[in-house]
């Protein structure tokens, strides 16, 4: 459904873009959650040449071109410069119909590398021609539809998103019939949407609707891989639902007549064995897709506390990953990890009673971990109670839907596409981890709205003047309680300019060049972390966002000499003045070594896993909670180091001040948690490729790192 080249007279695709609804390969010859890898192009049938003959655009020759250059594999190298000349020949030859044909492969091409700034002006270029080509009401005006809304989706533009996707809807019940399998490919679309914004129960609706419409679509519900992925789906959805109706249990919350959390977890699991089923009746088990499944069904038995059944199926699904992709893989390496918690739990449950929730999800969406020790151990029994009914974030996105949309709309409407709106900044809210403690102070009804510069110049008074004068109460929360370096230059909601607001944050307007390291330098990764945190709910014009993005573009150089100083630091604090100290009997030195280490540990995570995908480590009231939060996803380096660094905390005090042999076997442990801690760290920089050296004194490794940064700045070098 990527594509309306067909239905303009040109050769269908036999594969969608969306790798969610429809993947591009079935088999074994592509990248797991990548249709667009690139490749050569040289026997495309699509040249320059062909232009001087011809002002004609060939839509056949292009798609031909574009899929010569995603089975080569060079998609990273030559497609979009493949993409935008197509761009100006279809537009030179006036040929609106290709030029459509071309926006819709660019959505897919810049949403694939995540270049999710770049697919908004694309986005909207392509509705706006489908417009003036008057195709409204079309097929190919429903393939452009849900291509944009995926990219606003992957963009986590989610408002713009589920419009687009219910405009695609509204338009799909005229183009394409009840039964056609396009029509489910799009309800599970919109069931990731719902998924992502955490609308677990409408997005296990659109999956049912999808299965629906697949099973009435004359396909052999024993063998066909649509339906087997719907039930993967449909699994994991279920999954989530088991755990958010525990937590409503667990808080007096559980609706009558409501499924209990043991009926979704039999049903997730039910799902998940329909799904294998399906596969092995199909003889689809060489199929990439057979992977996902088998994941799937073993985070379920995980769950279930079924650790064999987990193992069993872990192990499956690995050989799967190897056969089409390879050992040497993100997914091969994350899937390995979840096979090693399974087993590890495996070899515990005949002596523990601890429940344990399970390992991240793989495929649909995350699922946090439970872990034994989640560093509360003195946190008083009644804590549950502070979870709250709702969240600092999803107050403020309910406050900007039911007042600050509305507002816009009817006072300025010809700025409703230049306005952003969210919450992003201090607090603990914008982190998401607030709790019923967080409402003593800078708690209450607000939001966010960033403006440009010309744009304030012309309504920001008048705006933030509107803005004040919303209702102060707002589902029994408000007003607005509010601290005083929360006032004035310091105020976290309202009406702002986006430089203003970031130069409040960070000191810069916007983030610094890259070829200024210094000044990256003199940005704590606190500060960074504020500057980048949060939630956007909407920025039609993207203004906002790519400043935002800008201060999560930390330069690899940069990265790379803080990932160096954080190796000197764990070296000196951890593996050499800890025991010095603890020997010494200085427990107040080793107690600082201790908090020493554990902050430059837990820092390397984040800068190993890299800003743009984990962010930055927040300031330490909120360090563990986010590096928690890291650990429990999918794909995560190093996400061990966080429970080994609480226990490492949890030993300390009677390392440091206690007495006795108690004493010696708390240090004696403490030093060996730190030899697995580093160990861990250089099997990570070699995976890295960042050393070859073995050396397990970290110290020694910082010149084998400092040697891929490219710049001479001194600054970026310690040694």
């Amino acid at each position: 459904m990527n594509n309306p080249a067909a239905l303009f007279g040109a050769k269908p695709r036999t594969a969608a873009d969306d790798e969610d609804a429809e993947d591009r390969d079935d088999a074994c010859s592509a990248d797991p959650g990548d249709s667009n890898d690139s490749g050569d192009s040289s026997d495309s049938g699509y040249h320059a040449s062909d232009r001087r003959r011809s002002p004609r655009f060939d839509t056949d020759a292009f798609l031909a071109g574009l899929d010569a250059i995603y089975d080569g594999h060079r998609a990273g190298q030559d497609a979009e410069a493949y993409l935008q000349q197509a761009m100006a020949d279809a537009e030179n030859a006036g040929d609106n119909a290709g030029l459509l044909t071309v926006l819709n492969e660019t959505m897919g091409f810049y949403r694939s590398q995540g270049r999710h700034e770049d697919n908004q002006w694309i986005v909207q270029r392509a509705l706006e021609l489908g417009i003036r080509m008057g195709i409204v009401g079309s097929e190919a005006w429903t393939t452009t539809l849900v291509n944009a809304a995926t990219a606003m989706r992957a963009a986590r533009q989610y408002d713009q998103a589920e419009d687009l996707y219910r405009q695609a809807l509204e338009n799909a019940r005229t183009t394409y019939g009840p039964r056609d399998r396009r029509l489910a490919a799009l309800h599970n679309n919109l069931s990731m949407l719902y998924s992502e914004t955490n609308r677990l129960g409408k997005a296990h609706d659109q999956l049912v609707q999808a299965m629906g419409i697949l099973e009435d679509s004359g396909a052999d519900r024993h063998t066909d891989p649509d339906i087997a992925s719907t039930y993967v789906n449909l699994a994991l959805v279920e999954l989530e639902l088991w755990h958010e109706t525990r937590k409503n249990e667990a808080a007096g919350r559980s609706e009558a007549n409501a499924q209990s959390p043991a009926e979704w977890l039999d049903q997730a699991d039910e799902d998940a064995q329909h799904a294998l089923t399906i596969y092995d009746e199909g003889d689809l088990t060489h199929s990439a897709h057979y992977a996902s499944a088998l994941a799937a069904a073993a985070q379920v038995r995980f769950t279930r506390g079924a650790f064999a059944d987990a193992v069993a199926s872990y192990g499956k699904a690995l050989d799967v990953i190897a056969e089409c992709y390879g050992t040497d893989t993100e997914y091969y390496r994350t899937t390995s990890e979840n096979l090693q918690a399974a087993k590890g739990a495996l070899a515990k449950q005949s002596t523990s009673v601890t429940q344990v929730a399970g390992p991240p999800a793989q495929g649909r969406r995350e699922a946090q971990t439970n872990r034994r020790h989640d560093g509360k151990r003195n946190i008083p029994s009644d804590s549950a109670d502070l979870k709250p009914d709702i969240t600092g974030l999803q107050l403020a996105r309910r406050t900007w839907t039911e007042f600050g949309k509305p507002l816009i709309a009817e006072h300025y409407p010809e700025y409703r596409d230049r306005i952003a709106a969210g919450l992003v900044g201090h607090g603990s809210e914008c982190y998401g981890f607030d709790d019923l403690l967080s409402r003593d102070h800078d708690f209450g009804p607000g939001f966010c709205l960033w403006l440009t510069d010309e744009d304030y110049e012309r309504i920001g008074e008048r705006l933030q003047a509107d803005y004040d004068a919303l209702p102060e109460r707002f589902l029994g929360f408000g007003p607005r309680q509010t601290t005083p370096r929360a006032q004035g230059a310091g105020r976290r909601v309202g009406v702002f300019r986006i430089g203003d607001f970031f130069e409040s944050l960070t000191g810069y307007r916007q983030a610094p060049s890259a070829n200024h390291p210094h000044e990256w330098l003199m940005l704590d990764e606190a500060t960074l972390a504020t500057a980048t945190n949060g939630q956007v709910f909407a920025d039609p014009l993207g203004a906002f966002s790519k400043t935002r993005q800008g201060f999560k573009l930390m330069p690899d150089d940069v990265r790379l000499s803080l990932i160096s100083r954080r190796l000197g630091m764990i070296s000196q604090a951890g593996q050499y003045n800890l025991p010095r100290m603890l020997r010494r009997g200085d427990g107040s030195a080793a107690w600082l070594s201790i908090s020493e280490f554990a902050d430059a540990v837990s820092s390397l995570v984040f800068l190993i896993n890299t800003p743009i995908s984990a962010g930055y480590a927040p300031y330490y009231k909120w360090r563990f909670a986010a590096l928690r939060r890291l650990s429990a996803r999918m794909g995560t380096r190093l996400a061990g180091v966080c429970e080994q660094l609480e226990q490492i905390l949890r030993l300390s005090g009677d390392a440091c001040y206690g007495e006795g042999a108690s004493s010696r076997d708390a240090a004696d442990e403490i030093s060996t948690v730190v030899k697995a801690i580093c160990s861990d760290i250089v099997a990570e920089l070699q995976r890295e490729g960042l050393t070859h050296s073995n050396e397990r004194f970290l110290e020694w490794q910082r010149p084998h790192v400092e040697a891929h940064i490219v710049s001479d700045a001194a600054c970026l070098h310690g040694i």
